[in-house]
């Protein structure tokens, strides 16, 4: 997969996985699809992102003498999954498009844009 692609689905997928419940940094990249290649480099610059813009909230807890970071999704959070899956049907016709255009029939695509008139 297009490495902007994958950036583009990331956040999503770490906002989805919060709302399943909460977790930390680690457990986080495990529940992430690994073909979207997260890694903890990857993760918490993106974490810090999501809770500047209100997304999520962080609580420190101990486990096993350590502090760790704890990561839940706000309902902010909630929306912005919302307004991705809206989106959905808007990718998936532009997906349909591609093919219809570059030769593979898919049922619907010449409905979706119009006739092709070559």
């Amino acid at each position: 997969m297009d490495a902007q692609l994958k950036r583009g689905f990331l956040e999503t997928c770490v906002l989805a996985t919060l709302e399943r419940r909460e977790s930390y940094g680690y457990q986080i990249v495990k529940d992430v699809p690994p073909l979207l290649g997260l890694t903890e480099s990857t993760l918490y610059p993106l974490l810090k992102r999501l809770e500047s813009a209100g997304c999520i909230t962080v609580r420190s807890a101990e486990h096993n003498g350590r502090l760790r970071k704890y990561y839940r999704v706000t309902p902010a959070g909630a929306a912005r999954i919302e307004e991705f899956l809206a989106e959905k049907s808007d990718v998936m016709s532009i997906y349909r498009y591609i093919e219809f255009a570059h030769g593979a029939a898919v049922p619907g695509a010449a409905c979706d844009q119009g006739e092709r008139n070559d």
